[in-house]
């Protein structure tokens, strides 16, 4: 993804009236363990916090999978770029919903991250909705 197509979806939520300070705050705590996973390239905890159907895109193979798919594509992706690390960028976030962007070493290549969680249950828990890896 271009850094001028970047900007533009930054700016694009962020004029959409979402607004999380900064990615400790209360309301964005539920990125603090999906990003723990993310960084040690586990599929198996990362996938708990996948909603029943969601949309995964990893390397440019877009579907819309079941839990278990989506753990697999990730382990496969995991398997084939080892993460060194991973940095939020930014967080968002208004009522019930809440976006990620992100940027993830792994396997001595740059991806862009883009997650995406819900709570669909009023006191129910987030869960990942879609989740987005592009290389840069």
């Amino acid at each position: 993804m271009s850094k001028s197509l970047k900007l533009i979806f930054t700016a694009v939520l962020l004029f959409a009236g979402l607004g999380c300070a900064r990615a400790q705050s209360m309301d964005c705590d539920v990125f603090v363990p999906i990003c723990k996973y993310i960084s040690k390239g586990d599929a198996n905890a990362l996938s708990v916090w996948f909603a029943d159907s969601l949309e995964i895109s990893v390397a440019s193979e877009n579907s819309n999978a079941s839990r278990n798919q989506a753990r697999q594509i990730l382990k496969t992706f995991f398997d084939r770029y080892s993460p060194r690390s991973f940095k939020v960028d930014h967080t968002v976030g208004q009522g019930n919903m809440r976006y990620l962007l992100g940027e993830l070493n792994a396997g001595g290549e740059t991806f862009h991250v883009i997650i995406f969680v819900c709570c669909p249950e009023a006191g129910g828990g987030y869960l990942i909705q879609q989740l987005k890896i592009e290389k840069l």
